[in-house]
């Protein structure tokens, strides 16, 4: 991985932090987290909680479109669908890979695949990234 990816990829926000998600690998072709199942992130049923799942998705899906940004560019979700098909109980670690699908000038397709420590698909996370110019100072 060169210096500027590296370091742009390891950059991640304070929400990452929280949630514990931990960058593995990234490159602008892939981009891989892992994530402890805590009781913090579990819903009643002892699982890791949806929202949970969806966070480390979309912020895996975030740092592969940050890495393929031209100078000067930002990004923001524009659009996500998750696909639960197993639980991921407490104790387990969720990994995250993350590839592009498409790699346009406004948007990008991410498709994140959520395994279980078994190796089991979980979930598969479709997200839509929108390209913008953003200036720190702007708010609406």
């Amino acid at each position: 991985m060169d210096n500027q990816i590296k370091r742009d990829a390891d950059d991640q926000p304070e929400f990452a932090i929280h949630i514990g998600a931990r960058l593995v690998s990234a490159t602008p072709s892939r981009v891989e987290f892992e994530m402890p199942v805590t009781q913090a992130l579990a819903n009643r049923n002892g699982v890791l909680h949806g929202g949970a799942i969806m966070g480390l998705a979309d912020n895996a899906g975030g740092t592969g479109t940050f890495l393929n940004l031209p100078e000067g560019k930002s990004t923001t979700t524009l659009e996500s669908k998750t696909n639960f098909l197993r639980p991921i109980r407490l104790g387990d670690v969720a990994r995250a890979v993350s590839l592009p699908l498409h790699l346009g000038r406004t948007t990008q397709i991410w498709q994140t695949t959520i395994t279980r420590g078994d190796g089991k698909v979980a979930a598969i996370v479709t997200q839509t990234q929108m390209v913008i110019d953003w200036k720190a100072s702007q708010s609406r």
